[in-house]
């Protein structure tokens, strides 16, 4: 096992990874921008070393500043989280290079799967039902015009690199596609490094349901069930649950199944999540792969009783994994909501300082976060500041308490996305369990004409 890993993220992934490392006796480095200086993370964490300025760019995204401090620091292991370079190959392949252990998968399933474009292809290869859409990336705006025609509009444009709901365009109707490639392009080149495109059929109101895998260098690879992700505003997640109201066990079979093939199909180890689209006729498609740990773990922990983050550790440690396929079992249901510091109804930032903070507590609730009252939350990354999670033996019971939950936050001095949350929790449409992608965008419709 490791004796001390170098945390390369920051916020409340990086206070979960040392709160797991702790657990397992682990000692911890937290690398960290000059933002970031009084975070939770440099507080909790055995030791720490300041790698940058507040820009990504020049701390978090910065390979040599990662390694000298994993390296100054006597680090055998780095874990990146999720976002900045969890899903980058080259940083995997500088951490084999510098005999650091690079806590996910290898460099290259990361390229296999962490191009959107080159994982349809793998997806396909594997047997794995895709949307219908471009062979690979598109080379011109005549080529796209002319895939357009042939997979019938709408269609949706994606960066081959993209991420967090960003370098997405959907596409209604023809004479709209040259001015839209290029917006993405721009918008892939800038957040990503690469402007590669490519088009799928925009399939209309469906749910986004994901499956959690995870797999050893033992060849052993299980699925931990699905989420259901289909509460989003412009592709950003919202709202999580475990297991999804939308799959029987049959189909709930048919999806895990179809991600346990594409696993081992490119011999995947670690933790991974395999992104589905559902239809309304209950067809599913292969949207993508995230090669690292998902924001929303937590609902499939509280459902399966299973620690992701230790149980990825141990995995990149080369200890084969805890449990087989049948030992495990789903049990009750599972919310998680994601605390913006945002203005809930123009959805823009919020800065500024925490003056009060109260997080809810209770049976079945628990709080990832890395907010304190004081904390002044900085301007220059995700305005994610917190998820409260919840746990109850039914979906009725899970979201009554994620309502109780809700209602005990009080954070002062700056502006959240609580109130939104409530709302929803609140209302018929997401009780009925029967929602889409879209829904967000119909209940503020309704909200803002109901006054």
């Amino acid at each position: 096992m490791f004796k001390k890993i170098l945390i390369a993220n920051r916020g409340e992934i990086a206070v979960r990874i040392i709160r797991a490392c702790k657990e397992m006796g682990i000692r911890t480095v937290a690398a960290h921008s000059t933002a970031d200086t009084e975070s939770l993370a440099v507080r909790f964490a055995d030791q720490s070393v300041c790698i940058g300025p507040p820009e990504a760019s020049k701390s978090y995204l910065k390979i040599p500043s990662l390694i000298s401090a994993a390296e100054v620091t006597n680090c055998d292991a780095i874990h990146p989280g999720y976002g900045f370079l969890s899903e980058n190959a080259g940083f995997a392949e500088v951490c084999g290079e510098c005999d650091i252990t690079f806590i996910g998968p290898s460099p290259d399933a990361i390229r296999q799967m962490g191009n959107k474009s080159v994982a349809k292809d793998t997806a396909k290869a594997a047997g794995v039902p895709t949307v219908p859409g471009s062979d690979g990336p598109l080379t011109s705006e005549e080529q796209a015009i002319e895939v357009a025609r042939q997979i019938g509009f709408p269609i949706i444009l994606k960066a081959s690199a993209g991420g967090g709901g960003r370098g997405m365009r959907i596409v209604r109707e023809e004479s709209d596609i040259g001015s839209q490639l290029r917006l993405v392009q721009a918008e892939a080149g800038a957040a990503f490094g690469d402007n590669t495109i490519y088009m799928e059929k925009y399939v209309l109101n469906p749910r986004h349901v994901e499956v959690q895998i995870i797999g050893d260098r033992h060849g052993n690879a299980v699925h931990l069930f699905e989420r259901d992700c289909s509460i989003q505003r412009r592709h950003q997640k919202l709202i999580e649950e475990a297991p999804s109201p939308a799959l029987d066990a049959k189909l709930r079979h048919k999806m895990t199944e179809a991600a346990l093939k594409l696993a081992r199909h490119i011999n995947y180890y670690t933790t991974g999540t395999l992104e589905f689209l559902l239809d309304e006729r209950g067809h599913f498609y292969f949207m993508e792969m995230n090669t690292r740990i998902q924001v929303e773990h937590p609902v499939t922990e509280f459902i399966t009783g299973i620690d992701l983050i230790k149980e990825q550790i141990s995995v990149a440690a080369g200890l084969p994994l805890s449990f087989k396929q049948e030992d495990i079992k789903m049990s009750g249901h599972s919310i998680e909501c994601r605390v913006n510091a945002e203005d809930p109804e123009k959805f823009l930032p919020s800065v500024g300082t925490i003056k009060e903070l109260y997080m809810p507590g209770g049976p079945g609730v628990r709080v990832d976060s890395a907010i304190y009252q004081g904390y002044k939350i900085p301007p220059y990354y995700d305005s994610m500041i917190g998820k409260v999670i919840v746990h109850a033996a039914t979906r009725d019971e899970a979201i009554h308490r994620m309502m109780r939950a809700l209602g005990e936050i009080h954070i002062a001095g700056v502006k959240t996305t609580v109130p939104l949350l409530h709302k929803i929790m609140h209302s018929a449409e997401f009780k009925s369990g029967k929602v889409s992608t879209s829904f967000l965008e119909t209940f503020l419709k309704n909200q803002a004409a109901a006054g």
